[in-house]
């Protein structure tokens, strides 16, 4: 591909940082593929499906993923309290990344041990 044809000119590096801080690191898109798998999802289930992360650690990477608009968040006013968490339509855009990613995985056998 040259460079002057090349798609990746149209947005610049600074934007890409700035895509790859809201998604990056060890925990959000594990966290994004789990809303992508079961689409709403309890605070307690998701810091189980996601062991052994911490509670500080889930916490910061929901509070950062909410503030990017990537999940949402639905706390029920009951004792004891109730969150939900679930993509928005910005977060399940990043489904076919994902497959992608799969796709990618499979084709090059990280599924054979």
């Amino acid at each position: 591909m040259g460079k002057e044809n090349c798609y990746l000119h149209e947005f610049g590096y600074e934007d890409f940082e700035r895509v790859i801080d809201m998604v990056g690191g060890k925990w959000k898109l594990r966290i994004i593929y789990m809303l992508a798998l079961y689409e709403v999802v309890r605070y307690g289930e998701l810091k189980k499906l996601l062991a052994p992360i911490t509670h500080k650690m889930l916490t910061s990477q929901l509070k950062n993923l909410e503030k990017d608009n990537l999940i949402s968040r639905k706390e029920y006013k009951q004792i004891p309290p109730k969150v939900e968490y679930s993509l928005t339509d910005m977060g399940r855009g990043l489904e076919p990344i994902v497959k992608e990613l799969y796709l990618w995985i499979k084709k090059y056998n990280f599924f054979e041990s």
